[in-house]
């Protein structure tokens, strides 16, 4: 498989990282933001949360503050927004990414898989590419009861060691999760082990992407 280079390299690499609730991020694409805060090259983050409890908020820095050590330079804003209610909060939300947009020139950004079937991933994915028009924007995906994932076509291999450091963090800095279905080691590890197949990582494991626009 050919690979890309574009998030390698030395130089300086700018990331806006967006998601409805706090864990969305590092299940989505913390492995390849672990993967990128090793590189060489400065790192600059701006760590976005939308929708959170005070106890979520204070799981969502705890959880960037660790995921992102090594990076040159963050910034982690969580917002208050109620789960599952942000489509009726439209026009608050459309504000901040307004305003984010005058804030941040990210040359890639994350965001959620725009086929996602939770309203809350769908409405952030629909804004992310009203607002960001000519930006690299790689949709990551989150496994969940509706079975909603689709077929990625941008893959991030990711070593052994890092798959493990993200299954480790998201397990340590969400003890609110405990107890859901969904919230196991060996799910998170299955998820990364059928992209890495997919993609036929050396390592076994990978997370993957949608991106529906890119110019070389």
């Amino acid at each position: 498989m050919r690979r890309l280079s574009i998030l390698e390299g030395a130089g300086p690499l700018r990331v806006l990282a967006l998601g409805a609730h706090a864990d969305d991020i590092e299940i989505g694409c913390g492995g390849t933001l672990l993967r990128l805060a090793a590189r060489e090259g400065p790192l600059d983050v701006t760590w976005v949360v939308f929708a959170a409890t005070p106890e979520r908020a204070a799981e969502a820095r705890g959880s960037a503050a660790a995921f992102l050590r090594g990076a040159a330079t963050t910034r982690v804003l969580v917002g208050q927004h109620r789960d599952a209610y942000l489509p009726y909060a439209g026009a608050a939300l459309k504000d901040e990414f307004e305003a984010l947009k005058r804030e941040v020139a990210p040359d890639v950004v994350f965001t959620h898989f725009r086929e996602d079937r939770h309203q809350d991933h769908r409405l952030v994915s629909e804004l992310t590419w009203n607002t960001w028009r000519n930006h690299l924007i790689l949709e990551y995906e989150i496994p969940k009861y509706d079975g909603d994932t689709g077929a990625p076509n941008v893959f991030s291999p990711l070593p052994a060691a890092t798959v493990e450091r993200k299954t480790a963090l998201v397990l340590e800095h969400f003890a609110s999760q405990v107890g859901r279905q969904w919230f196991t080691a060996d799910l998170l590890r299955a998820a990364m082990r059928i992209r890495g197949m997919e993609c036929a990582s050396e390592s076994g494991f990978a997370e993957g992407f949608t991106c529906r626009k890119a110019v070389f």
